[in-house]
């Protein structure tokens, strides 16, 4: 018989015969709390029953539930429903419990329509079976491994800093605390071990961070167990992060606690941690028969402590609910379900690839306009340096300025990374600005670049405009989920209703002299290229990088995008063209408000007899070559890596008789791939000249895999001739 049919069948049969474990409700729960409680209880296991048979008859989809963990219902009500949530996916009692917080939600309609991925899922519009309301403050998380802990780090910092600098588009509550569920075996996750540390590294500094972690503990991950006692052993003692627990399997134990933990975490804007034992029943997920890797003795002993049944005897022993009502209110939750997924099942799906593809973007929204800073907030900010912006000067400095002005413009404006306060960054491109603009708004961050990201991900949940700094390329690598399964994936997953807009600066690419190898000279950035939504850019030059930036500025307040700026790092300090102090690329500080516009291209030259097409460092090396190729040679830059600014090129190279495409990204996955496939799909013929598929060495051979303005003479020679 299937475990389902037999948990059930137990729940009947042990409440209808009052066989009932012996229970002593703590106060605190009312009687009609309590009965509205188990309510939630009942209609998430209904939910998860059905969400079965939906599957089995291929009428619904990933049936990953909540049975086990019902306890959750207690945890909300311990809430309120403006604390936002970012959920476990076990936590459908959590979600039914809150909707009865806020006035007309139709919770049981809603998650059916998940269950069955239609397309009027109010959520995710069919896009996953996913936990999530923009009513109920639940941003919507798929099946996550802890990857969602560093946000939720985040929103809880975003929330406090709210306190001090309001952003214009603030969501949450002043007096709300972020709330971040997940499983025993996630905790130790890496991701989850560094959102724990880096909470606990600020609360030690007495940085304001209203944030509860539910750790929900049934013992198990999939089929690995639990260590017994090892996430109390593992957070009863970690210093900032003070922690409490409770018995998942009981109502009223499991309200209070949450309470006690909550109104700490209110009162004292410091993180907590509530541990609930939970167990989980069904195994993991549809296709999961637990007794195929636990003793059938083990399974039945979970059943045993079926948290509905412990509810029922909870509600007699304090005299809120006979168990005969109990019993009639589960058989009619279980109908009323059943009758409305007959319904839900013949609501229609998404059917093409436009209708699914139609939240990758999400929506932009009215801002406050501005002017910009003025002459006089310029002048008593930047002094004599703006005398200095009319002469030619190196990339970095221009980006400085430009940070400078923004920071000056938009006041929701946070700047975060590794050493980018105090020191002002490894390259000084951030010296500065924590002195002028505080350490509220430029923030010297922890050593750990997913607390990073998430950092800027939760903050832009409130309405801020983070921009995160990576120190170097090599390094976002052991942290691009954030980008790839939480930053982009958010309106995507919420049909826009939900957003992260934020510039992530990072600096990378080749072509540093003798210093760092490959894990400061990283010449790969094909995991952004990859991710849908993500917007790419790479300037070449100071005053492009200036234009960029202020337009991935505009592009995340306006338009609500998640987007990267790649700054060459051999480009920072870059004075000379062909010479010795030639100052040939140095450019004047743009004019505050000019932009370059995504989609728009460079060009150096109007020659027709040869365009080379390139980016960063590529470009530099293109104009180095061209001086010695004569005026038949123009350069395109192509500037945006993400969308590549396919019609813009096209319409540069198209005069030209021949196409070098120069990519100092690798052959294989490179920036150069794409390129030459959209020229080919145009009837154009192109050769490309791509760095090697290697990591780069340190010392002479810094340059030796990638292209030189050597290898580019050569190749444009060859075409030439």
């Amino acid at each position: 018989m299937d475990r389902t049919t037999i948990v059930e069948e137990n729940f009947r049969r042990r409440v209808g015969a009052g066989d009932l474990p012996k229970v002593t409700p703590r106060p605190g729960l009312a009687g009609p709390e309590a009965v509205g409680l188990f309510r939630a209880q009942v209609l998430s296991r209904a939910l998860d029953l059905e969400s079965r048979a939906m599957q089995a008859a291929g009428q619904g989809f990933y049936t990953i539930g909540s049975s086990g963990h019902e306890g959750m219902a207690a945890v909300a009500h311990a809430l309120r429903p403006t604390d936002p949530a970012f959920l476990h996916y076990r936590d459908g009692a959590f979600q039914i419990a809150r909707a009865a917080q806020v006035p007309g939600q139709t919770i049981l309609w809603d998650m059916l329509l998940s269950f069955a991925c239609a397309s009027e899922d109010p959520i995710s519009g069919g896009r996953h079976k996913v936990l999530g309301s923009k009513a109920l403050m639940i941003p919507p998380q798929t099946s996550t491994i802890a990857s969602h802990l560093p946000k939720a780090l985040g929103a809880a910092y975003g929330i406090a800093a709210a306190r001090r600098h309001a952003p214009e588009h603030e969501v949450f509550a002043r007096d709300a605390i972020a709330v971040c569920s997940f499983g025993d075996a996630s905790a130790n996750h890496s991701t989850a071990q560094g959102a724990f540390n880096a909470a606990s590294w600020a609360s030690f500094q007495l940085v304001p961070m209203p944030l509860l972690f539910v750790c929900e503990d049934n013992g198990i991950g999939i089929s690995t167990r639990t260590p017994k006692d090892w996430i109390s052993a593992s957070f009863a003692a970690r210093p900032g992060l003070p922690y409490f627990t409770c018995d998942g399997g009981d109502l009223y134990d499991t309200y209070a606690t949450a309470q006690a933990a909550a109104d700490f975490v209110r009162r004292q804007r410091k993180p907590a941690f509530l541990h609930v034992k939970t167990i989980r029943l069904y195994g993991h997920a549809g296709a999961d028969v637990a007794t195929a890797y636990l003793p059938r003795a083990e399974v039945e002993a979970q059943e045993a402590q079926d948290p509905l049944i412990r509810s029922v005897a909870l509600l007699q022993a304090a005299g809120a609910l006979p168990p005969s009502e109990a019993l009639a209110i589960y058989d009619e939750t279980r109908a009323r379900v059943h009758r409305t997924a007959a319904e839900i099942v013949t609501r229609p799906h998404l059917g093409s690839a436009e209708e699914v593809m139609a939240s990758l973007i999400p929506p932009p929204r009215p801002c406050a306009p501005t002017n910009g800073p003025s002459a006089a907030e310029r002048a008593a900010l930047l002094g004599n340096e703006i005398t200095a912006q009319k002469d030619r000067q190196p990339m970095s400095r221009l980006i400085n300025w430009a940070l400078h002005d923004l920071l000056l413009e938009h006041g929701e404006i946070v700047l975060m990374g590794e050493d980018v306060g105090r020191k002002g960054g490894v390259y000084g491109v951030t010296q500065k600005l924590e002195k002028r603009f505080g350490p509220d708004r430029v923030i010297d961050t922890l050593l750990d670049e997913q607390s990073i990201l998430g950092l800027a991900i939760g903050m832009a949940h409130n309405g801020f405009i983070p921009i995160p700094e990576i120190q170097f390329l090599a390094y976002l690598h052991n942290a691009e989920d954030q980008l790839r399964g939480e930053a982009a994936t958010l309106p995507f997953f919420s049909k826009g209703q939900f957003t992260n807009p934020m510039v992530l600066r990072i600096a990378g690419l080749g072509y540093q002299k003798g210093f760092g190898g490959h894990f400061h000279n990283d010449n790969s950035v094909a995991v952004l290229r990859d991710i849908p939504g993500l917007i790419l850019a790479c300037p070449s030059n100071g005053a492009d990088a200036v234009g960029m930036l202020r337009e991935c500025v505009r592009l995340a307040r306006e338009e609500q995008r998640v987007v990267v700026f790649l700054e060459p790092i051999a480009l920072y300090p870059m004075r000379d063209l062909l010479a010795p102090g030639d100052g040939g690329w140095m450019r004047e500080y743009p004019a505050p408000g000019t932009r370059l516009p995504l989609g728009e291209v460079g060009q150096s030259g109007t020659g027709t007899d040869l365009a080379i097409v390139s980016f960063g460092n590529g470009t530099y090396l293109s104009h180095q070559a061209q001086a010695s190729l004569g005026e038949g040679t123009r350069v395109i830059d192509l500037r945006w890596l993400n969308p590549l600014p396919l019609e813009a090129m096209l319409e540069a190279v198209r005069p030209c008789k021949r196409i070098l495409v120069v990519d100092e990204t690798r052959t294989t996955g490179g920036v150069s791939e794409a390129v030459m496939t959209a020229l080919a799909e145009a009837g154009l013929r192109a050769r490309r000249l791509a760095a090697a598929d290697s990591f780069i060495a340190t010392g002479p051979a810094y340059g030796a895999t990638m292209p030189s303005r050597d290898s580019i003479l050569a190749a444009a020679r060859e075409l030439l001739a």
